[in-house]
């Protein structure tokens, strides 16, 4: 029997809640699965397609993690693919190609921020994940917006900020999850972050590997399934066609917009939808 290794973190042996879905899957296809933690000194990679999963500490030592990954053959998504995707400046190739994003403005550490002075909203570093590093600020809060930016400058990380989509407190965020280039399914998400919220990147917050979600089975509208085609028509053109890909969008006055593309170790929520697990086990079955 082929096999594949499914690559995790420490904190998560046996994979996130998608693990024992996607191992029994996996077997139905024919294919035998191991979870093996990335940064394992003694892990074997040569021989089999490895698929990484739940490496949800790699932010902690991006450049570690994609050594990690150009050293590993048959990796998916590819290591090209994830060194892009790992820096939200991606946004700014995605916008370059019509994409519709989140307005989003960069600074890098020394350089000046230019916060909104009117309304809410949201500064967190370029690479990071699971919402941590974020926060949401009211335009009478610049001050401790300030202070933000200079934690995440201190550590070295180059600062978004964007306006808070308000009308993500009553619609949520839509997940678009594809698998080998196609459509899989949606789920909904509750607003990550309530009014005047900081998710630090201190040692005692880090200790959590992401800020928990509400997830909830959703069916996406035309209009969400139009953006998150332009995407993929975008990573088809540039990348080829990805085993995995999560589009994750807000909704917006003109249209949904997209906030991140996750390509390196995205939640699929698997269980949200009826033969998800089977469609992403054939999907990685056709490549082992």
């Amino acid at each position: 029997m082929p096999s594949v290794a499914l690559a995790t973190c420490r904190d998560l042996p046996s994979g996130d809640e998608d693990g024992d879905a996607l191992v029994s899957a996996l077997a139905a296809a024919g294919v035998d699965a191991r979870w093996q933690v990335w940064d394992e000194p003694s892990a074997q990679w040569s021989g089999e397609l490895v698929v990484v999963r739940s490496t949800w500490d790699y932010t902690a030592d991006r450049a570690a993690f994609l050594a990690w990954a150009r050293s590993v053959p048959g990796v998916a998504n590819p290591a090209q693919v994830m060194a892009w995707n790992s820096d939200k400046a991606y946004l700014r190739d995605l916008a370059e190609a019509g994409v519709p994003i989140v307005p989003t403005t960069w600074a890098a550490p020394g350089e000046p921020v230019e916060l909104p002075v009117t309304g809410e909203f949201v500064v967190k570093p370029s690479v990071g994940a699971g919402s941590k590093g974020a926060g949401r600020f009211r335009s009478t809060a610049i001050a401790e917006a300030h202070a933000h930016v200079a934690h995440l400058h201190d550590a070295s990380r180059v600062v978004l900020v964007q306006p808070y989509l308000a009308d993500v407190d009553s619609v949520g965020e839509t997940s678009l999850i594809y698998l080998d280039g196609v459509f899989s399914h949606a789920i909904g998400k509750a607003a990550m972050l309530p009014a005047a919220t900081v998710n630090p990147l201190d040692p005692g917050f880090s200790a959590s590997l992401f800020v928990e979600e509400r997830i909830s089975a959703r069916e996406a509208s035309a209009r969400e399934r139009e953006v998150g085609e332009q995407v993929m028509a975008y990573l088809a053109d540039h990348v080829g066609v990805l085993l995995y890909a999560r589009v994750d969008l807000l909704p917006a006055p003109d249209g949904p917009r997209v906030l991140e593309l996750e390509l390196i170790e995205p939640s699929l929520f698997l269980g949200y939808s009826h033969g998800a697990a089977n469609r992403f086990a054939r999907a990685i079955a056709s490549r082992v």
